[in-house]
This record gives C-alpha cells, structure tokens and sequence, in this order.
C-alpha cells in the first residue's frame, strides 16, 4: 500500500476522533445537588428572615424556580430511593428512614419494608455510567450497608456515602469508612465541596453526573466555626429574639428561624455551593451542566414533646415539618438550571415529585428509559421553557410508620389545590385547599364530603396499584 492510503486513514481517523470529542462535548453534564433536612423556606429567596444565602438566591435567579415541588416522603431514605429509582416509595417498599422506629407499644404496627436500595433497581447512575458518563457521589447515602453503597449502585466514586444517615461529627475526624480524615478540624460541608470540585477539575472531554448529597443541615447542629458569631451577633441585633413552639398534638413546632447554629451550617452551605458554582464556570462547562438544588424532605421544625429539645428551624407558613405529610414536611426548595439556558428566572407552579427527576435527568441526557423498567416520574423538562401542564392528575405519599416528630401512620394525596390526609389510628380525614390555605389551618372535610370519598377512594386506588404495604393492628396494644 502506498503513502497516500496511509495518509487518508489517517486523516479519516483524525476527523473520526474529533467528531467523536465534539459529541462527548456536546453531551450535557449533571449537578445534582441535594441538601438534608432543609425546609421551604430556609432560604433567602424563600423568606427567610435569618438565615442568609446570596449564592442559592443568586442561582435562583438564573433558574427555573419550583414553588411546588416536594419530596417523594416526608423523611430521608424513601426520598433518596425515589430520587435514585424514580419508582414512588410504595411501589419500592422503601416507605421509612433505615432502620426506623418500629414502636410495639403503640395502636398500629407498621409494615416491613427494606432496609436498602435493592441492587435489581437501575438507578439514574447506573444508565447514565452505561452511557458513557463518569459518575460521582460524595456525602450522606442511607441506602444500606455493605454491598449496597453508592459504588454498588453505579457511582464510580464514593466519598463519604455509607449507611449512617447523620456524620458523626462535621469536623475532622469524621470517623467515616468511606471517607479519609482532612486536617484536624476540617469541616464536612467544605471537605464534600472540595472532592466534588477536584473530580469536576479532572473531568476531560467525558460528561459527567455528579451528585453532592450534603449531610448538612442533618443533626448534629454542629455551627460553622467560621461563621457562628456572625449570627449570634445578628440575633442580638434583632433583640435575642427566642425560639417559639405551638402544640402539633403530641408534638410541638418550631415557629421562628432563631438558631445561630443552625445559621452558620446554613451560610457555609451557601458558601460552598458558591465555590462549586465557580468551580463550573472556571472549567467553562457551567454553560453546558444541568445543575439541580433540592431536599430530601422538609425542615425539622416538629418533634414530639417527649423530646429534650425543639426543632432547628421553621418552615411557616407551612404546617408541620419533617416526618409530618402536612406542607412543612414533604414540601421543598427546588431550583433547575438546565445546560443552555437563557440566564433568566422562570417561575413554575406546577407540583412536581422527587420521583420526577430520573426521567427528566435522561430526557435532559437523550437516553431512553431501560426497556420493560417502571417509573412512576414524569420528565419536568417540558415545563423549562413553556406555560403548560403535566399530564399527572394527582401526587400521593404513603407513610404508614410512626416517627419521633409525633407523627402517626397516615397518607396523603394531592390534585390540583385540594389536599386530603388521611390518620389511620383515628380513622380520620382533613381535607384542605392549598390554594386559599396553604398553612393547612381551615379543615374542609365536613364542607365537601363527595371531595373527600373521591379523593380518598383514588389515594386507595394507588395504593393498591403499587401493592402499597399497610399498617396493622397491634394485638398486644392496650388502651
């Protein structure tokens, strides 16, 4: 063969590289940044009057802003499964935080479901790994133990994702099997911002999905050292207002944000998110990354009044808080800033679901679903750019578990502005319309009783769709 048949193979095989690199290029990356514990409105976008986050409200004003999202549950793990999964809480049977409680001394017993994320489920990471994309995981996972961690569950990198769902400490040592120990003193939120920055500065031409599930602002309310007299001096400037409580049956809410610790771990958390922000837009794939901020489940502003201490925060003007299905406890902050788009704010008021965001990541990707997989979220993208609706008619949470915020097995159902809880100890409904009320305060149920057997009969309807575990009687409960 002669030079110029070398030399055209050659040639072919260059363009045939650089198409190749133009089309790795192209592919849109994944931030997806998720947040333990924080309430609707522990932001400075949201209405806080303590709390400050100029950064977040800073990407709130260049995203596509959700005022009706919430979690898939009303507490961590059947949230963090949804979000992997895309399949709603029911259907997994993933229904409590791991291990959960459990009482035998109460009216109801709750149902076994799983103690991990099964390894038959095809998670977001595993379709998005066999598609050509590096995946990453640092900080709180709550999925189970050995064998089922994140890099059991498509994530190529693990740092600080085990079975633990709070640090033991947010200072070094962290006593953490997935993640080494920094300098004595270092801060978690800074440390999982750090190896989130360093994956992204290694990234090439391969796109990537990379998933920041901060431990903050989970207990231990450790403050940020750096920033606590910062807020113990803005709360002397406001009065040294204290921390108020009203009764939530047997249990109490939180009603104002007061807490300095609580402020300092929400700053640093605005601080680095600030730093990842940056380290995107120094890269120069800013531009071209999908960037998500959410929470798992609302604030924990309502424990039981068997408990040594109040919530951290406030979620008013909702009601209730984490592990409660009033507002306070499934509904959270939800900023999308899609790869493209124009830099302007867009209000969304649709109710969109924690189980949304499986098929919206692959719609944003160009992947089909797994063949013969189910999902229960529907892709959200279609709401990024246009007035229009999902074809969804309802949402629903199925928590028939006891939790230590005083709440009862219960559910509840959403469709269009009507909401209706149902509390399976007493028997008994409330019904309520988010929009006249969304602080749950006027209870309708006696108004509109063909509302509540509709509703009723369709959240029962779901249910058993997903062969949806119930609650049972205790034979050894005693009155």
């Amino acid at each position: 063969m002669n030079g110029k048949f070398y030399l055209y193979i050659g040639i072919a095989l260059f363009f045939f590289t650089s198409c190749a690199k133009q089309e790795q290029q192209k592919k849109t990356n994944f931030v997806f940044i998720l947040v333990d514990d924080l309430g609707w409105t522990d932001l400075g976008y949201s209405g806080s009057d303590f709390y400050e986050t100029p950064n977040i409200d800073s990407l709130s004003k260049k995203s596509i802003l959700f005022t009706n999202a919430y979690a898939s549950g009303s507490v961590c793990s059947p949230s963090r499964a949804s979000i992997m999964s895309g399949k709603h809480p029911a259907r997994s049977n993933m229904t409590d935080w791991i291990p959960g409680d459990d009482p035998d001394n109460k009216m109801l017993l709750g149902p076994k479901d799983l103690d991990e994320l099964p390894l038959e489920e095809k998670t977001i990471a595993e379709v998005l790994k066999e598609n050509g994309y590096a995946t990453f995981f640092a900080g709180k996972w709550h999925l189970g133990r050995d064998g089922f961690f994140p890099e059991d569950q498509g994530f190529e990198i693990n740092k600080g994702g085990y079975h633990r769902g709070s640090p033991n400490s947010y200072y070094s040592p962290y006593n953490n099997p997935k993640l080494a120990d920094g300098s004595n003193g270092e801060y978690l939120t800074d440390r999982l911002t750090n190896e989130s920055i360093k994956f992204i500065n290694e990234r090439n031409n391969n796109p990537f999905f990379l998933m920041l599930s901060y431990y903050s602002v989970h207990t231990p309310i450790q403050p940020s050292k750096r920033n606590i007299e910062k807020f113990n001096d803005k709360l002397k400037r406001m009065g040294g207002e204290k921390v108020e409580i009203i009764d939530e049956g047997i249990a109490q809410t939180t009603i104002n944000q007061r807490n300095p610790a609580y402020a300092s771990m929400v700053y640093a958390l605005d601080e680095n998110i600030g730093k990842l922000i940056k380290a995107l837009k120094d890269k120069g794939i800013y531009d071209n990354t999908t960037v998500i901020f959410t929470s798992d489940n609302g604030g924990l502003s309502t424990l039981n009044k068997n408990s040594n201490w109040v919530g951290p925060t406030s979620t008013l003007p909702l009601r209730g808080g984490k592990g409660w299905l009033y507002e306070g406890g499934i509904r959270v902050p939800l900023l999308v800033k899609p790869a493209k788009h124009n830099d302007k704010q867009r209000i969304v008021d649709a109710p969109v679901i924690g189980h949304d965001f499986y098929p919206t990541i692959l719609s944003q990707a160009k992947i089909q679903k797994p063949k013969d997989y189910v999902l229960d979220g529907y892709d959200i993208s279609k709401l990024f750019n246009k007035n229009t609706e999902l074809d969804r008619k309802e949402i629903f949470w199925h928590y028939p578990h006891y939790h230590g915020s005083g709440w009862a097995p219960g559910a509840a159902i959403r469709q269009g502005h009507w909401k209706l809880i149902e509390f399976y100890e007493t028997n008994s409904v409330e019904l309520y319309d988010l929009s006249k009320d969304i602080s749950e305060k006027n209870e309708l149920s006696s108004q509109y009783p063909e509302k509540v057997k509709s509703l009723r009969d369709k959240l029962h309807h779901l249910q058993k769709s997903m062969n949806a575990k119930a609650a049972t009687l205790n034979p050894k409960y005693k009155i």
